[in-house]
């Protein structure tokens, strides 16, 4: 018992964050605007999720074969230039984001949406894990109207599964703020944080399991 409750106290000081909030986060103008689309660049296409702490998230997304670099931010809320400090209150409206740039040719969008609901509980509400709050909220972002019919095909498909209902938002994309230089590839580089050792690893190994041909050899 003393050990459990050692573990429990040491998530909780040493999560991603900890200021757990319930405030109304997606804004109506957020939810009914205009997807914004995001250009190709050197063949490379961008895609946008929201799944808990972006340690986690980024980990799993960098181990996919096609994708080249994910990058953890916040998107989804209404203000501009958010900080770690800022989007911890639940005041901003955004959630902690990856921006996943991927070889379109190699993985496709579809491929990294049945990523984004097989590597968490996808019917927790506010939050992943430990992490709670609506700044952890799980969002999938669309670009255009085919984007937004390929998360709705594999949201249905991933319901028949649970009895509770899916609680990721299907929002249009509109801008990512990038994070702090120092959230970036946070689990490669801090392997010896707690929050790291009992959350993030525990998560991207349990990805793996699931979608062994996903990875790429060098997968961490």
């Amino acid at each position: 018992m003393r050990s459990f409750i050692l573990t429990a106290v040491c998530l909780v000081l040493f999560a991603c964050g900890n200021n757990a909030q319930n405030n109304p986060a997606t804004k109506p103008e957020i939810a009914n605007a205009k997807p914004v689309e995001v250009p190709a660049k050197d063949g490379l296409e961008r895609a946008y999720f929201a799944s808990g702490c972006f340690w986690c998230v980024e980990a799993v997304y960098e181990s996919v074969k096609g994708v080249d670099e994910a990058i953890s931010g916040y998107s989804g809320g209404h203000t501009k230039n958010p900080t770690y400090e800022q989007s911890n209150t639940g005041r901003t409206g955004h959630a902690e984001s990856v921006e996943v740039i991927y070889d379109p040719k190699v993985v496709s969008f579809e491929t990294l949406v049945k990523v984004y609901f097989g590597s968490q509980n996808p019917t927790q509400v506010n939050g992943q894990g430990p992490d709670r709050g609506s700044q952890y909220r799980s969002i999938i972002f669309y670009q255009n109207e085919e984007q937004k019919q390929i998360i709705e095909k594999v949201k249905a498909e991933v319901g028949k599964n649970y009895e509770k209902p899916i609680a990721a938002e299907v929002l249009p994309f509109q801008k990512f703020w990038i994070a702090e230089d120092y959230h970036q590839d946070y689990e490669k580089y801090h392997p010896e944080n707690p929050y790291i050792q009992k959350v993030s690893i525990p998560r991207i190994n349990s990805f793996k399991k699931k979608f062994p041909e996903l990875l790429k050899s060098n997968a961490h």
